[in-house]
């Protein structure tokens, strides 16, 4: 039997060049919800023009999409046909260091900040340095005014003793919204096993990524073989705390990736996960290309033995209960996390 149209689908990580045309993409691929990225390397003041220019889209657009700020506003736009956008940084920058600036952020609609991206922040190390000392004191005062004001701690570009510290220190728990298993391809980028039980066993959530160079084989990695390292990941971690972040940089220059990886603090090249030879975005799989295949992925998760169930929960569901539970305030009366089931292993 086909899968629905209807399906609640929920991509928690997107960086693309935003347009009209996307937006209706959206909607033709039946997306209720995304993260999308709105600071990398920018300043508090450069990331507050980054939301006006959101507030126009949402202006220009509000047929099409709305700033989504609770798992409510998730129900809503599936209900109303459109799409709710959740801000995130994939760096701390935005913070500087004032702590009292987690709460503005929030405040101003974002719910995900990662403490790292490639390098050393002043909450953790990113995955791309050679010493991974672990949360900083900062990190932890950081960690904690997250926690209260419900901003998810997210670390998708961290180191591993980064990321499990923080596991350890948040009260709530984390998400690693873009990202695979580092079983299944050994990218500095994607997470190791001990990484992804100690992720699960806390309730948090990871986003399997759809980006070319956290897949094996990269752009030419098949439907099936991605679909089947989700199979596996269940039965190691549990469906309930899988779903979808796929990095989708759609219609990006080049030198957007340039800005990804450099910023302001290299005189040198920094080609990343690319290389001198490729250092642009890579070409999406055939199978994902834009907002309108994610049903293929949905196919593609039958087709390999999840049951409907499991397939609407990697989709969207998973992350509409993670979106639920983390957003408010810690003292707003949000469901226990204590009360939230784990996910429990394929058998």
């Amino acid at each position: 039997m086909p899968l629905k149209p209807s399906m609640l689908i929920v991509d928690c990580l997107q960086y693309s060049n935003w347009s009209e045309s996307i937006f209706r993409e959206m909607r033709e691929g039946g997306v209720s919800a995304v993260h999308v990225t709105i600071a990398y390397h920018e300043t508090f003041q450069e990331m507050v023009q980054k939301v006006a220019h959101w507030n126009r889209l949402f202006e220009q657009h509000a047929d099409l999409i709305f700033l989504g700020r609770t798992g409510d506003d998730i129900r809503r736009a599936q209900a109303e046909g459109r799409t709710a956008i959740f801000f995130g940084f994939q760096n701390p920058s935005p913070i500087e260091s004032d702590i009292g600036l987690v709460e503005i952020c929030h405040q101003l609609g974002v719910r995900f900040m990662q403490l790292t991206y490639n390098n050393q922040s002043l909450l953790a190390t990113g995955c791309y340095e050679v010493n991974d000392t672990g949360i900083t004191r900062f990190g932890r005062q950081v960690i904690g005014e997250m926690n209260r004001v419900g901003l998810v701690v997210d670390m998708s570009h961290s180191a591993e003793r980064s990321t499990l510290e923080a596991i350890e220190i948040s009260t709530r728990p984390i998400a690693i919204t873009h990202a695979n298993p580092a079983w299944w391809h050994g990218a500095l980028r994607n997470k190791t096993d001990d990484v992804l039980k100690a992720l699960s066993q806390s309730g948090g959530m990871l986003g399997f990524s759809l980006y070319p160079h956290h897949l094996r084989q990269g752009s030419d990695c098949p439907l099936d073989d991605f679909c089947t390292m989700a199979a596996e990941a269940a039965s190691r971690y549990g469906v309930a705390s899988l779903g979808l972040g796929s990095d989708l940089c759609q219609s990006q220059p080049d030198s957007v990736v340039t800005w990804m990886r450099n910023g302001r603090w290299s005189k040198q090249t920094d080609y990343g996960e690319g290389s001198a030879k490729s250092p642009g975005f890579p070409d999406q799989p055939s199978w994902f290309s834009d907002n309108r295949d994610f049903l293929n992925v949905a196919e593609g998760l039958k087709a390999v033995g999840f049951n409907d169930g499991e397939v609407a929960g990697l989709m969207g569901e998973n992350w509409l209960r993670f979106f639920d539970l983390s957003f408010g305030s810690a003292a707003s009366g949000n469901a226990s996390f204590e009360d939230t089931p784990i996910g429990v292993a394929r058998g």
